[in-house]
């Protein structure tokens, strides 16, 4: 093994990628800086998923980058070590040359290490986004009589993901994404969701959270208590028996379901209708920004 040419082809390949890296990224902080500022920015809306897609976008961009640098290397390395790039450290002692290897190695590690880590989150924002946009739009569709339906809907202890407001009640839909399984069902046994595919079940002790702090600030504007109806939506998955009358267990297709359950005390008023509708619009116009849950 010619360890003087591959030190030197790595060095001038890594070298290369890593200025590649830098510019790319320079150049992707400067578009969305001065990324086209609209016109209608009190008029424009958060749609459903908005800040997974937002995120997804980001992270599919990183991911290109990283992508690129590691082409970039592999061309640059094939490139510099048929040019004879061992000159570069000729002379050099052994052991100096088998450290550079080393940090080369740590630093192609590291590389691979962001790559996998851009491309798993990628994955799992994805299906966040893709299980948001399926509940979201079916909302749209079910909504009637005055009802409008708000989007990422930031609180001080979390993102809700819908908020459907009408005269019939206030209803915070909060969406559990996890792959689909064939035949795969899941069951609201007290504070967790148990699905038939896994023994782990999952909390929603964090949404619930964000369904209090949601119906305390309602309170606090409204000037008198309302209640916030708690709906899950598990896309994918086929919904068995729920033993809790404080929250309702649906999927995409049965969500329709949260139009029958009502009660006649959740009923508001159409001045408390409008407040609280002008309250979201607010809260959900496209200017104002919410992160991803992960």
């Amino acid at each position: 093994m010619d360890i003087e040419a591959i030190s030197g082809a790595a060095t001038v390949a890594l070298a290369s990628a890593i200025f590649f890296v830098l510019v790319a990224k320079s150049w992707a902080v400067l578009s969305r800086s001065v990324d086209f500022r609209t016109s209608f920015k009190d008029s424009i809306m958060r749609e459903a998923a908005q800040r997974f897609r937002d995120e997804f976008e980001r992270l599919s961009c990183a991911q290109s980058i990283y992508l690129g640098a590691i082409l970039v290397f592999i061309v640059l390395f094939a490139t510099a070590y048929a040019l004879r790039a061992r000159e570069l450290f000729a002379g050099y002692p052994a052991w100096q040359l088998n450290l550079q290897l080393v940090f080369l190695a740590l630093a192609l590690c590291f590389a691979v290490y962001r790559l996998s880590d851009t491309m798993f989150t990628r994955r799992k924002i994805g299906l966040l986004r893709d299980a948001n946009l399926a509940v979201g739009h079916q909302l749209q569709q079910i909504s009637a009589g005055g009802a409008r339906v708000f989007h990422d809907v930031a609180t001080s202890t979390g993102v809700v993901d819908h908020v459907v407001v009408g005269q019939s009640g206030i209803y915070a839909v909060n969406v559990m994404a996890r792959r689909p399984s064939r035949n795969g069902e899941v069951r609201l046994t007290g504070n967790e969701l148990r699905y038939s595919t896994s023994k782990t079940p999952a909390s929603i002790i964090p949404l619930t959270a964000r369904n209090a702090r949601l119906e305390k600030e309602f309170t606090e504007l409204l000037g008198h208590k309302v209640r916030v109806r708690s709906v899950i939506a598990v896309p994918g998955w086929e919904v068995g028996e729920q033993a809790s009358h404080n929250h309702l267990l649906v999927n995409e297709r049965t969500i329709g379901m949260m139009r029958g359950w009502k009660d006649r005390s959740d009923y508001l008023m159409n001045e408390d209708v409008d407040a609280l509708q002008r309250n979201l619009t607010a809260r959900c116009r496209r200017s104002s920004r919410s992160k991803p849950k992960r």
